[in-house]
């Protein structure tokens, strides 16, 4: 026999002298496993445990559970978006009685009327406006500033330095898809031919109604109505001549009657939804409904206008009234509203008069905020106390300003003796 090949024997190999050898038969018992040992371990080893089993399903329903968190947030947005849609369309402001109009006394009309003529038949003073501004305002007031947008501003341009409504900062590629459609860009020929041109702001006021001026408005050679201040039903008072409807998209009329084929339509954009809104209307296409979700107010779905009558507001017109002749302060990045620094579409108007004509003239500017239950507008039951409750305009210093523009005759004022009442109603709490 080769001892060679056999293993040694370790010391845990060798046998204890005091432990009992098993037998043989013993050891074969205990290393065959029983049948619940089998079963368990059958068990252990062909399934994971319990806990792992519940820790596995928990993993998996996490990212469910989010989804569904996520997609019932987006719901309820979406439906109190909707519910908030639904309620702007129906809501409604505490009306006043029309009957309540301020007594005009026939004198009063009769001076207005005369007064209007008056101004209509003098000779006309070429470059007045813009002078006036100039001096008035120095550097503050631009002789030169294109009333309208015709090209896409370069990055180094004045439209480039603020967002909406004061510039066009991060749509350029709006303004180049709009300025596409639109064919013309300028004053229509025909009026930039006359050597002097008189122009007419048309505002809403209540002391419109009455005072019977239709016809000498319509002899001006420029007339401007704004928003959605209608002409059909008021033409005694307002007249019916429209040379520029000028408006932001909540403000423009829903009515069809109100444009006529002459008329141009000078869009103020506020927010980016109002580039969509233009096209749309340019393009004679039905706005999308989630794009009018965006709109503080039922907008118009239709213009029966033809591209060449649209025209775009020069943004700088609205910082030149806002920043250097109201001299709000520049606008600050805030979370939830604005601050109040956005000027109300009539005086944009006037500055943007001053630009277009050579001598200027308004009516219908008149906030008397001492009568909040006199009526707004000479065309709704609107309560003058409806103007304290907005946050976007400074009224008490849009009369302050204009009642500087006034003070050296630049603006003619129709009724005269409006403006200054409420330039004196109002003055003190500016010089204040």
């Amino acid at each position: 026999m080769d001892w060679s090949v056999l293993p040694l024997a370790t010391p845990g190999d060798l046998p204890n002298p005091g432990i009992k050898p098993k037998s043989p038969a013993s050891t074969a018992v205990a290393a065959m496993p029983s049948d619940h040992s089998r079963v368990k371990l059958r068990s252990d080893c062909s399934r994971p445990s319990l806990q792992w089993y519940t820790r596995a399903q928990n993993k998996m329903r996490r990212p469910n559970l989010l989804l569904k968190d996520i997609l019932k947030c987006i719901l309820l947005v979406f439906g109190v978006w909707i519910l908030f849609y639904i309620l702007k369309l129906n809501h409604t402001t505490e009306e006043c009685d029309m009957k309540r109009m301020p007594y005009m006394d026939p004198d009063r009309i009769k001076r207005a009327q005369q007064y209007a003529q008056q101004v209509l038949q003098k000779e006309c003073r070429p470059q007045f406006a813009k002078r006036s501004m100039a001096q008035l305002f120095r550097s503050r007031y631009s002789l030169d500033l294109p009333p309208f947008v015709t090209k896409v501003p370069t990055e180094s341009e004045a439209e480039y330095k603020y967002d909406p409504p004061f510039g066009f900062r991060k749509f350029s590629g709006k303004v180049q898809t709009l300025l596409e459609l639109l064919p013309e860009h300028d004053f229509p020929e025909h009026l930039r031919a006359k050597s002097c041109k008189r122009c007419v702001v048309i505002g809403s006021g209540g002391i419109l109604h009455g005072l019977e001026l239709g016809h000498a408005l319509n002899q001006f050679d420029v007339v401007i109505r704004l928003n959605n201040a209608p002409v059909e039903g008021y033409s005694e008072h307002v007249g019916n001549k429209t040379t520029i409807r000028m408006t932001y998209p909540e403000g423009a009329p829903l009515s069809d009657l109100e444009y006529y084929s002459s008329d141009l339509f000078v869009a103020v954009l506020f927010k980016s939804v109002d580039f969509n809104w233009l096209q749309a209307m340019v393009k004679n296409e039905t706005l999308p409904f989630w794009v009018r979700l965006f709109f503080w107010k039922q907008v118009a779905e239709k213009i029966p206008l033809q591209p060449k009558q649209f025209r775009i507001l020069n943004p700088v017109i609205i910082k030149e009234t806002a920043f250097d002749i109201l001299q709000y302060s520049e606008p600050q990045s805030r979370f939830w509203g604005r601050d109040k620094n956005v000027p109300t579409i009539g005086v944009i108007a006037v500055v943007l008069a001053t630009h277009l004509c050579d001598e200027v003239s308004v009516a219908g500017f008149s906030y008397a905020l001492n009568q909040p239950r006199t009526p707004l507008h000479y065309f709704d039951n609107l309560c003058m106390a409806a103007m304290n409750f907005q946050t976007m305009h400074n009224l008490v210093r849009e009369a302050w300003a204009t009642w500087r523009i006034h003070g050296p005759s630049l603006l003619i004022c129709l009724p005269p003796e409006v403006l200054e009442e409420a330039s004196r109603r109002n003055i003190l709490e500016v010089a204040g």
